[in-house]
Parts: C-alpha cells; sequence; structure tokens
C-alpha cells in the first residue's frame, strides 16, 4: 500500500533547529527568551495594523485569557459560532459562563449575521446582554467581518476573532485576527505554520499585551516575593518553541501558497463532477489561506454520500475528515441554546476535508486525484 497521505502534517522549513539550538546554547530553556520575542515581532509585522501580539501556550488558552480581559464571569452568556472545533466553546465553560450558540451562513459557512442578531435580541429581552462574540474564520475563511463588526458595535459588544485557522487570511486587504477587541492564533502541528504546539493573542495596545502576559504568567505582582493579587494561568509560550515558530514564519508565505495550490487542485478534480462543490471564496473581498480544502456532496446529484468518498480514501491510505461536528449537536453542549436554521448541521451531514497539506508532492496529488476519480466512478 502507498505511503499515507495526511490531512494536514507539520512542515518544516529548515532554519527552526538553528533558533532551537541557539535557546539551548544561551540557555533560555524558559517561558521568556530571545526567540519569543523575535516570534512576536514577526507576527506583529506579518499581521501589520499596528498590533501587539502575546506569544501563548496554546490557541485555546489565547482564547481563554481574552475572555477574562473582555470580563467574561461566572454566569454570564458568549455568543459563539456553532460550528467550529470545540476549543472555541470549552473556554467559555473555563469561566463558568454560557455559550449561546449561533447557526452558519451558506456562503463563507461562518456565523450568520442574520442569526446572531437574532439571538443578541433575544437574549437582552431575557434580561441577559451577552459580554463577547466568537467569531470563526471558519478553514481559513473569513467571516463576514463588516455585517458581524457593525452587529456587535451596534449592540456595543465585543468582538474575539477566532483566527486559529486562518493566519495568512485576508477580509479587503486587511488581516484576519486583526479586527475584532482580540484575535486568536493557533500553532498547533496541524496548522498551516506551528510551534508544535502553541498559540498567540493579538492586542491592540500595549496595555492588552501586558496585562495578556502578566495573566498567563501566573500574575505574579511586582514584589520581590511571590505576591499574587489576581488568579494567574501557566500560559506563556516556551523560548523552544517559538524557535520553532521563528523558523516557520520566514516559510509562512510559501506555505500559504501552497495551501492555495491544494484548493485549485481541487477545483481542478472537481470542475466536471455534477453534486460536488469545492469551498471557495465568495467574492474578491475574501482571501483564505485555504488552510483545509473542502467540498460539499449532494448524494442525490453525486450519487455517493460524504462517507462513501470518505471510507474509500481510507481504504487507500488517504486522510480525510468530516467537517467540525456543530457545538449545538455536542452531548457537552446539548443544553447550551441555539439561534438558526440547519445550514450547520447540513453542512456536516454532506462536507468533507481533504487532504491540504503543504508538503504535498505532485505524485501524492496525482494519486489523490486517481483514487477519488475511482470511487466517484464506482
Amino acid at each position: 500500500m502507498a505511503e499515507k497521505i495526511w490531512l494536514s502534517s507539520p512542515h518544516m522549513g529548515g532554519n527552526e533547529l538553528k533558533y532551537i539550538h541557539q535557546a539551548f546554547d544561551e540557555n533560555w530553556v524558559a517561558p521568556l527568551g530571545p526567540n519569543v520575542n523575535e516570534f512576536e515581532q514577526s507576527l506583529e509585522h506579518f499581521l501589520n495594523d499596528n498590533v501587539k501580539v502575546a506569544a501563548l501556550s496554546a490557541g485555546t488558552a489565547a482564547l481563554h485569557l481574552a475572555l477574562i480581559e473582555c470580563g467574561v464571569e461566572y454566569g454570564d452568556e458568549v455568543i459563539c459560532q456553532s460550528m467550529t472545533f470545540s476549543a472555541s466553546a470549552n473556554p467559555i465553560a473555563y469561566q463558568g459562563a454560557i455559550p449561546i450558540f449561533v447557526d452558519s451562513e451558506p456562503e463563507t459557512w461562518n456565523i450568520c449575521p442574520l442569526s446572531l442578531e437574532e439571538a443578541i435580541k433575544d437574549r437582552m429581552a431575557n434580561g441577559k446582554k451577552p459580554k463577547a462574540i466568537v467569531a470563526v474564520h471558519l478553514y481559513g475563511m473569513p467571516f463576514k467581518v463588516d455585517e458581524v463588526i457593525e452587529i456587535a458595535n451596534n449592540y456595543d459588544i465585543p468582538v474575539i476573532e477566532d483566527a486559529a485557522e486562518a493566519l495568512g487570511s485576508t477580509y479587503k486587504g486587511k488581516a484576519c485576527g486583526t479586527f475584532g477587541r482580540f484575535g486568536v492564533l493557533s500553532f498547533n502541528g496541524n496548522k498551516i505554520i506551528t510551534t508544535s504546539g502553541g498559540g498567540a493573542l493579538v492586542c491592540h495596545s500595549v496595555g492588552d499585551k501586558d496585562k495578556t502576559v502578566f495573566l498567563s504568567t501566573q500574575a505574579r505582582d511586582n514584589a520581590a516575593h511571590y505576591q499574587h493579587s489576581h488568579i494567574g494561568y501557566n500560559y506563556r509560550m516556551s523560548n523552544i518553541c517559538a524557535g520553532i515558530g521563528r523558523g516557520q514564519m520566514e516559510v509562512l508565505k510559501d506555505r500559504i501558497e501552497a495551501r492555495r495550490a491544494m484548493s485549485a487542485f481541487y477545483v481542478d478534480v472537481f470542475k466536471d463532477i455534477e453534486g460536488i462543490s469545492v469551498f471557495v471564496e465568495p467574492n474578491e473581498n475574501y482571501y483564505s489561506n485555504n488552510w483545509l480544502s473542502a467540498i460539499t456532496i449532494d448524494p442525490h446529484l453525486a450519487g455517493l454520500t460524504r462517507e462513501d468518498l470518505r471510507l474509500g480514501l481510507l481504504k487507500n491510505n488517504i486522510e480525510s475528515r468530516p467537517l467540525w461536528k456543530p457545538m449545538h449537536l455536542q452531548p457537552v453542549f446539548s443544553r447550551s441554546p441555539y439561534y438558526g436554521n440547519s445550514v450547520s448541521e447540513k453542512l456536516f451531514e454532506n462536507g468533507l476535508c481533504l487532504p491540504s497539506g503543504s508538503n504535498l508532492l505532485d505524485s501524492d496529488r496525482e494519486h489523490i486525484r486517481n483514487k477519488i476519480l475511482q470511487i466517484i466512478k464506482k
């Protein structure tokens, strides 16, 4: 059998070890040091817009701190896009708050502005104004930024922008992660670049970054002894992991181009196949990094289901996965309120993520193409 083709595997650039060795040589084996500083600065330069970035241990940690800095406390309500990975919703529960899930719209698969406003109005009518909105750029596709930000501003609710999958994506030329009160990035092993595990919080002021670093380093007060006036967390990124990140930032633009080329590849594969649609930008305002390439299958037109294709690929050692199962369908959140129709449910039922790695070879692509066409013909 052919070697396994993964959905999205890490892709090193070559200089990661140089920065790791530098950390060892200088004995900066701690959650601070030159690699952390340089990694943050490179992210700030890439994102532009005068943002400040705090490197953390995970994207989940970044979202948790964003909620804290937005004042989310026990019993508060936070609106969250339903179609996302659980890490978008779990930190709401960490704070003892209640997630209010909102459906997707069919163009970007992200939070539906109409359902969002419906949820806000209904929660306020019940005497509970949401404390924050967690909106996600799913698979690298920007959400409807203008509409969502306008609604949030109208009701004076901060947006926490979950850009964990969207480093390198833009909306109207502006980087995803820079639109909200805070932006969340992830550098997990399957992301477009990785620090093996890690994340970052994008801030709009030095004060917000300083507070993030303070909270992420156990909230130690400025005293000679160990004194704490706030609850803190062990969330800072290590200098070793940041060394990997420095090397990855040097190849980020190449990784984005390679991921976008994979999406174009699938557009070509499915161009003459009825009932299968590739997830692409709705218009020129949207620029996706195409972290994961995804399709939807109409089984009545295509003659096969999402599972038929997934299992057929699996038999040929090719990994693919269903889209994220919406949070309002998850057992752990079964009692949480939900607003919307069934867009996210239908996407989950009929959607599939296909191998998207920037390290795939022409031979891998040809193998994927051949197997897809064989499965469909059957």
